[in-house]
């Protein structure tokens, strides 16, 4: 059996994270999410894996994977080009496919349990695919399957106003060479798309039977920021953390503590996990981490506090607040404004640039800090500058409220 893992798309729901990267190399735990779908099909003993392409980030892609021994598996690159729907880019893996076997995973995705039970109960019997299905609380919104006492699929349903049940489609699957004649057969759909549920209920349709696995545990698409946010807390949860790096005398830590062996933890400091910190990062004095945060790579901290976000790396921040709950990109400079506002300003404000930052309640992020209290920005920026971090003494840093001027 052979793994194409699929690491196209734009990642528009990431933006502005995603105008400098794609969505797959965005961390959880300090690690991109597409390693994770690497692990798992090596896990479940598939070590033959087409990484299908996109337009955006195929160097960085193949960069990071190589050639796979760094993993222990064999990668090729396979090129789609234009996003045209999954089915579209399993039919691209064709001729990497063959005659086997092969699981589609969404390089997107992330879960708890692995896909080892999903590939073994499809190898287990003569099937056309096999589908991992979660139960979820709005059914509307996904791929639906309906299911018989053993499991099998009788029809898939996109989107629903109807549901016949409560479990989704999640973005693996396991597949005969059978759904390439189906892809073959496929019109595209409204989006213009070619829907891979539309190639599995064609298989059903000509008579093939279709597995499914109900995944336990955790599931996240992270194709939002509040999705990474939530994959690194579940992540964070699961992961034996290890202590590496430098605790100087008079640093405060408690909880489960990631620390990289080139990283520090500076006397002043205060660190509550879990907590992942990577290579080269330093906590300076007066800085409080708080549960649930990654620090990315060459990073330095200095007097801010910092909770229930991810840091992708590279960065400095050095503004005295608050950030919380925030995804900030790569190369993010925050630092305090206190020396830039006129005197009637609110001197708790701070100014972000260069940041890619996206604060996880996706309020509209316009060039300026907007103060709430005061109804005016304090302060002109680039249009590439955007600011999602609360801080303390202040209102948050959004932007101005809908249909302000």
């Amino acid at each position: 059996m052979k793994g194409v893992l699929l690491s196209g798309g734009t990642g528009s729901r990431l933006r502005p994270i995603t105008h400098t990267g794609p969505k797959q190399l965005v961390p959880v735990a300090n690690k991109p999410v597409l390693e994770y779908a690497v692990e798992d099909l090596k896990e479940a003993g598939i070590t033959e894996i087409g990484v299908v392409l996109g337009h955006k980030g195929r160097d960085e892609i193949q960069e990071l994977l190589g050639d796979g021994s760094e993993y222990g598996v064999d990668i090729t690159y396979i090129v789609q080009g234009e996003p045209l729907g999954l089915a579209h880019a399993a039919g691209c893996a064709r001729d990497f496919v063959g005659d086997d076997d092969f699981v589609m995973y969404l390089g997107d995705n992330i879960l708890k349990s692995g896909i080892t039970d999903l590939v073994e109960s499809f190898e287990s019997g003569d099937y056309g695919a096999g589908i991992a299905l979660q139960e979820v609380d709005e059914p509307q919104a996904f791929g639906i399957a309906d299911v018989d006492e053993s499991g099998n699929v009788t029809r898939l349903v996109e989107k629903p106003d109807d549901p016949p049940t409560n479990l989704a489609l999640i973005g693996m699957y396991v597949f005969s060479p059978a759904v390439f004649e189906a892809i073959d057969e496929l019109e595209p759909s409204w989006r213009g798309e070619l829907e891979i549920t539309d190639a599995i209920q064609s298989l059903l349709d000509d008579g093939y039977e279709i597995d499914s696995q109900i995944v336990t545990g955790w599931w996240k698409d992270t194709g939002k920021p509040e999705d990474i946010l939530e994959a690194n807390r579940l992540v964070l949860e699961d992961k034996e953390l290890h202590t590496a790096g430098v605790v100087e005398q008079g640093a405060e830590t408690d909880g489960r503590i990631e620390l990289a062996e080139s990283a520090t933890i500076e006397n002043g400091a205060v660190v509550r996990g879990p907590v992942s910190i990577a290579e080269n990062v330093t906590v300076g004095s007066g800085t409080y981490i708080g549960p649930y945060s990654s620090i990315g790579a060459n990073s330095t901290l200095e007097d801010i506090h910092v909770e229930n976000s991810v840091v992708i790396g590279d960065s400095t921040l050095t503004a005295s607040g608050r950030i919380v709950d925030s995804l900030l990109g790569r190369n993010a400079d925050v630092e305090s404004a206190d020396e830039l506002l006129p005197e009637a300003a609110d001197s708790s404000s701070a100014r972000t640039h260069n940041s890619n930052c996206n604060h996880a309640d996706h309020h509209t992020q316009l060039p300026g800090l907007w103060d709430r209290r005061r109804g005016e920005r304090t302060r002109r920026q680039p249009r590439d500058e955007v600011s999602g971090a609360r801080l303390s003494g202040g209102p948050a840093l959004r932007g101005p409220p809908r249909g302000s001027a």
